[in-house]
């Protein structure tokens, strides 16, 4: 019998998030990292990035009993002697798919498997369900698009369908005929499976062929983004083959994609949690504005999935800075996106790189950025009483909250195609510690002393296209529940990424304590006292 499935579109993105999560438990703060070399290039929109090394399984999580590199190749296989009891999948665990192009090689020497695209986590070890191009020995199912746990054969092979409201699928058209089609697979070889999903729009080819085709407009079921997985079926022993594994993104179109780069754990709890903001902002936007944005996070740094910024019309990063900012050592990927047009804003600390280059590449994606020896970091009670007409400042109304508020910041030359959103006039006790990188100069003194606004959120349209924004505010995770505090920010991702933005704001509700403590990042646990 087939289950029919109602998993939401954030749970996939959530469940990969989880695993990354987790990866933080094995962290040290408090050590500053390795530094990386400097990325030589970037990577394009129009090029396909590698998801296998071609040595070992390296960005894939599955049992390891059951999966391992020969001959080049991820290589499944179950035994007679320890037979699977459910079907078992080898998960990418580096990101999601949600529009792309995906091309690789298999090879299958008995039994079933299959392709998992845009799929879910289930609660059996390395179960996964959803749209699954079917792979089989016998080339029985080879081309057929089937749905794992997820309403069953959604289109044979030979078969284009529009699968509706209730889930049945309708063939529409013909692809040919199903056993012609059959001898275009070459059985116990070498085969080259590329599956397109543009859309609700998934297609399936095999050696050039075009073998099934699905329309998914079961609107409560349908999936935008997932896991990618391959399968071991459970039964006789089986053995099946992948290399070769090629991914590129494809615009989403209907909706604009923001990538959220959240940093690495750094601070005591609810301090710099930078993670669970990612997960919260997705959480708020895919729900309440996902007509509009999807929100894909990649926690912990930097993404190790190449393919991140592929369709990317925003990229949103809260972090540390300086050395510790995940785009350090990336900024021939940040000066790409912005000539690309692609919107470019940074929340808190990620403000900051260090002077000289890394900065100039900063400000000239977002307007602005933290200059050591020039701005500084109190915290303190920004008042925020007038705001602009902008599309960002929508539905905010005039607030007060406090936070580690940074000033007197580096802008653009001229401050060219900058809007202030935020502006406070800081009070004298913010000069209160002496001088020093971050603390305090003659200049700011001076500027404090004669009561001078400062802009604490920023906007930017860039000259030659795109846009960015700096907020430095958000040291503190709880502030999150201010509702114009989380609508600022919220406007300011939305606005960046090309997306309408309501005359009301983007209007969430109010959030629960469960709500600020979900995803916080574990801490080391205090040192004993001798």
């Amino acid at each position: 019998m087939t289950t029919r499935s109602h998993s939401p579109l954030p749970a996939a993105a959530v469940a990969v998030a989880a695993s990354l999560l987790a990866a933080a438990l094995v962290l040290s703060v408090a050590q500053e990292p390795a530094p990386p070399v400097q990325q030589e290039k970037a990577v394009t929109n129009d090029e396909f990035v590698s998801l296998f090394d071609g040595e070992s399984l390296a960005g894939w999580v599955g049992d390891e009993t059951l999966w391992r590199v020969e001959d080049g190749a991820i290589t499944g296989e179950t035994k007679a002697e320890a037979p699977v009891d459910h079907n078992t999948f080898l998960t990418w665990s580096e990101g999601e798919l949600d529009d792309f192009e995906l091309v690789l090689e298999y090879r299958i020497f008995s039994g079933n498997s299959g392709i998992q695209v845009r799929s879910f986590a289930l609660e059996k070890d390395h179960a996964v369900g959803g749209y699954q191009a079917d792979i089989d020995a016998e080339n029985k199912w080879t081309g057929t698009n089937y749905g794992e746990q997820f309403r069953g054969i959604l289109a044979k092979r030979g078969e284009k369908t529009v699968i509706g409201e209730d889930g049945k699928p309708k063939p529409v058209a013909s692809l040919g005929d199903p056993d012609e089609l059959a001898k275009k697979i070459k059985p116990g070889d070498w085969n080259t499976y590329r599956i397109v999903a543009r859309g609700h729009t998934i297609t399936c080819e095999i050696n050039g062929t075009k073998m099934s085709e699905i329309v998914d407009e079961d609107t409560d079921v349908r999936r935008r983004a997932g896991l990618l997985a391959l399968q071991l079926h459970k039964g006789p022993p089986m053995k099946v083959q992948f290399r070769n594994i090629q991914l590129k993104r494809l615009p989403l179109g209907d909706v604009k994609k923001v990538v959220y780069v959240a940093g690495k754990p750094s601070h005591a709890a609810r301090m710099h949690e930078h993670n669970a903001g990612a997960l919260l902002a997705q959480k708020l936007l895919n729900t309440h504005h996902g007509d509009k944005v999807h929100v894909t996070p990649y926690l912990n740094g930097w993404p190790n999935d190449a393919s991140a910024f592929q369709n990317a019309d925003a990229l949103v990063i809260q972090s540390d800075g300086g050395p510790r900012h995940p785009a350090y050592w990336h900024l021939r990927q940040i000066d790409y996106l912005r000539e690309q047009g692609v919107g470019v804003g940074t929340l808190h600390y990620a403000v900051e790189m260090t002077p000289g280059e890394p900065n100039d590449t900063l400000i000239a994606a977002t307007g602005g950025a933290f200059e050591i020896d020039y701005s500084v970091n109190p915290h303190w009670d920004g008042k925020f009483e007038t705001l602009p007409r902008h599309p960002v400042a929508r539905g905010v109304k005039p607030f007060t909250i406090h936070d580690e508020w940074y000033f007197n910041m580096r802008f653009i030359q001229d401050m060219a195609g900058v809007t202030p959103i935020l502006s406070a006039v800081p009070p004298e006790e913010t000069m209160s510690r002496p001088d020093g990188k971050h603390s305090g100069n003659p200049e700011v003194r001076k500027m404090v002393a004669e009561k001078q606004p400062q802009h604490l959120c920023w906007v930017i349209e860039r000259a030659e296209g795109g846009r960015g924004f700096g907020f430095t505010g958000l040291h503190y995770h709880d502030n999150w529940a201010q509702d114009d505090f989380r609508k600022t920010i919220l406007n300011a991702i939305c606005w960046i990424a090309g997306a309408d933005i309501p005359e009301e704001g983007i209007v969430t509700p109010a959030l629960t304590q469960a709500d600020l403590d979900a995803n916080l990042d574990p801490k080391p646990a205090p040192k004993a006292k001798r």
